[in-house]
């Protein structure tokens, strides 16, 4: 395969990552403006407390969608690692996301419904990068090119290499 042919197949499936990732974490932004709405017109709880409580239960939802559809293809050998892992860097976007409606909240002052909202959003939209690069480079690890053999990009890849597999090779 051409090094241009290459570079092509790894931009389609970064593509097909983003996309995926996109809508699991759309999906979990709604949960997150959901729950912190909901818990703030229905409690007393201040802002801030209110948008950590909504943030948890999006993560919670956001790894299942993570684990069995963005990443379903990723090595599940180390589960116990990749939770750990994954909450680590979650609680790390949680900060990020919190800081910046703290900031806003207690440091401008700026508190109705409707700033809060938006800086929740671009909160969350600031902790949505970070976590994009975290979950894929140290959470979700894709599986070594020859554990890879039960999904069809790593059998049309090493067919496209010139490269079929061992005679006897069980795929995992």
């Amino acid at each position: 395969m051409s090094e241009r042919g290459a570079l092509r197949v790894r931009l389609d499936r970064l593509v097909r990552e983003v996309a995926k990732f996109g809508a699991v974490g759309g999906a979990g932004l709604l949960v997150n403006l959901l729950v912190f709405n909901l818990v703030r017109h229905t409690t007393e709880l201040p802002v801030v407390r209110a948008s950590i409580l909504a943030t948890v239960v999006a993560i919670a939802f956001n790894y299942v969608g993570f684990r069995y559809f963005t990443y379903r293809d990723r090595d599940k050998s180390r589960r116990t690692k990749e939770l750990t892992l994954f909450l680590l860097f979650s609680v790390v976007g949680l900060v990020i996301e919190n800081g910046v409606l703290y900031a806003a909240t207690y440091g401008f002052g700026w508190d109705t419904p409707l700033q809060s909202n938006v800086f929740k959003f671009l909160g969350t939209g600031i902790a949505t990068l970070f976590r994009f690069w975290s979950y894929r480079t140290w959470v979700f690890r894709t599986l070594p090119a020859e554990d890879a053999g039960t999904s069809g990009e790593s059998f049309l890849a090493s067919d496209v290499e010139g490269q079929l597999p061992a005679p006897g090779h069980v795929a995992r």
